[in-house]
């Protein structure tokens, strides 16, 4: 059965040219670009009544939200889907009368970010843009506010030499600005620039910050912690950053943070707490019911882990969360539902594509387990030659060795594991990776050593991978770490 994401629905037909399939592709993306753009007119939403301005010092609960919402999409701090909804409204309404306010263009187009984001619908990005560049229309490019929008908006489509543009452009305009460097930090560690990615923290761990935004800069701080392999570190920002939360769903957001450092470290009783924690504090938190379900599934609670994975998947799915989920029934021997959850993926990914989002590295990390590891390598050379980061560099090394290519597939599997050349985060599945790779290259004393290592890091990393590494080791054996000299 061909199961390639890139051509659901197609029969197998003779494999033609490599580089007729390259020139193919490029005509489809760019037919497809083409439209994207033809189609990015504004679309405003329904309009909804203006609430009046709150005047009295103390706000109510309403006027709260409506705070709360602006301080998100000026400032990065997450808030409520509810509120970022009214606040699109009312500043729809803003631009209609008054159509040369820049300020209320660039806070309409975070907004759609904010609320693409959180809410998983891609639909909401071509707004953005629109939105975006008329608030620089109307102000000119040294328009801070914009330019961190837009920068938000190309983190949100995985296109990082965009956001890195952008995100220095607004740090020019606004040097003392502290909502210009999370983006910024984000596009170098998405091109693999992690020297510029932990000097940008450290400019701005020197700005003075409000008491509104210090949870965000130390969430900001943890994530650069996370990837150089500090993981105590990394879980002491986000705890503090959780606890001096203003909003439940602020603190949700950093709680499922700290859930998800915890999943990585192994330690499942803990990520499981947080994850619900993060769950009862905000519903709407994208990344807690995925984590939960695949912390649940770890823990051998199968029925409950496909009920949540169901109900995280249920509306606007992420394509990654899909991808888990037909995994999960993989790992069972259900292959009818697998197969069904990755033709919904399909859906998702094509969804995601026609709101501009770069969904190269999903596709390929499908394609290289689950259809044509060659159409992974493909789209993966081409993804490591724009963005450069350790995740590419770990997935275009898998495709590699699953078409069969395993001395080149070692040279990217140790750039994503080796502390010297990336970010130095712990990962499981890119040192269970790299064993594999080892293993067929009969080098059995590291390919034994990386994949002890990849289970100590997270014995349950994955419902799929982890009885193929268990039955490597066996068939490994007590090996000496290194060869014995010849005599």
């Amino acid at each position: 059965m061909d199961n390639r994401l890139s051509t659901p629905g197609t029969s197998p037909v003779p494999e033609p040219p490599r580089r007729s399939r390259r020139v193919l592709r490029r005509v489809l993306v760019a037919s497809l670009a083409g439209g994207v753009l033809a189609g990015a007119a504004l679309t405003l939403l329904p309009g909804e009544r203006r609430h009046p301005v709150a005047g009295p010092p103390a706000p109510g609960p309403r006027a709260q939200v409506r705070t709360q919402a602006l301080t998100t999409v000026t400032y990065g701090v997450p808030a409520a889907l509810p509120g970022l909804t009214g606040l699109i409204g009312r500043q729809e309404a803003r631009v209609r009368a008054q159509p040369r306010d820049a300020r209320a263009w660039a806070v309409l187009g975070s907004a759609y970010v904010e609320r693409g984001r959180r809410a998983a619908d891609a639909a909401d990005y071509p707004r953005a843009e629109r939105a975006l560049r008329t608030s620089l229309e109307v102000r000119g490019t040294r328009n801070a506010e914009a330019l961190d929008g837009l920068a938000a908006l190309a983190l949100a489509r995985r296109d990082f030499p965009a956001a890195k543009q952008y995100g220095e452009q607004a740090l020019k305009a606004a040097p003392k600005q502290w909502s210009a460097y999370p983006p910024l930090i984000d596009a170098y560690t998405g091109l693999g620039d992690y020297k510029n990615a932990r000097a940008t923290l450290d400019k701005l761990m020197g700005l003075r910050t409000g008491a509104a935004v210090r949870p965000a800069v130390m969430a900001r701080a943890a994530a650069v912690y996370r990837d150089r392999g500090w993981r105590e570190d990394a879980v002491a920002q986000l705890t503090d950053a959780a606890a001096a939360a203003r909003t439940p769903a602020e603190q949700a957001a950093w709680l499922a943070g700290v859930g998800q450092l915890a999943w990585e470290r192994g330690d499942l009783p803990d990520a499981l707490r947080h994850f619900e924690a993060a769950l009862r504090l905000d519903p709407d938190q994208r990344a807690a019911p995925a984590g939960r379900a695949r912390t649940l599934a770890a823990l051998g609670r199968t029925s409950e882990a496909l009920a949540g994975y169901r109900a995280a998947v249920k509306e606007r799915p992420r394509p990654e969360d899909l991808l888990e989920l037909g995994e999960l029934y993989e790992s069972l021997g259900q292959t009818g539902p697998a197969e069904e959850e990755y033709a919904r993926l399909r859906t998702a990914v094509r969804r995601s594509v026609d709101g501009g989002v770069d969904e190269e590295l999903l596709i390929g990390q499908f394609e290289a387990d689950h259809g044509d590891p060659w159409e992974a390598v493909d789209r993966l050379r081409e993804e490591w030659r724009r963005q450069p980061g350790i995740e590419v560099a770990d997935a275009l090394g898998w495709a590699l060795h699953r078409a069969g290519e395993d001395e080149e597939a070692l040279t990217y599997a140790t750039v994503a594991t080796d502390k010297a050349k990336g970010g130095g985060v712990r990962s499981a599945l890119y040192v269970f990776h790299l064993g594999v790779i080892e293993g067929e290259l009969d080098r059995y004393g590291p390919a034994r050593r990386h994949l002890e290592e990849a289970l100590r890091i997270n014995p349950r990393f994955s419902p799929l991978r982890v009885p193929v590494a268990r039955e490597a080791l066996r068939e490994l054996g007590d090996v000496p770490d290194e060869p014995p000299p010849s005599e």
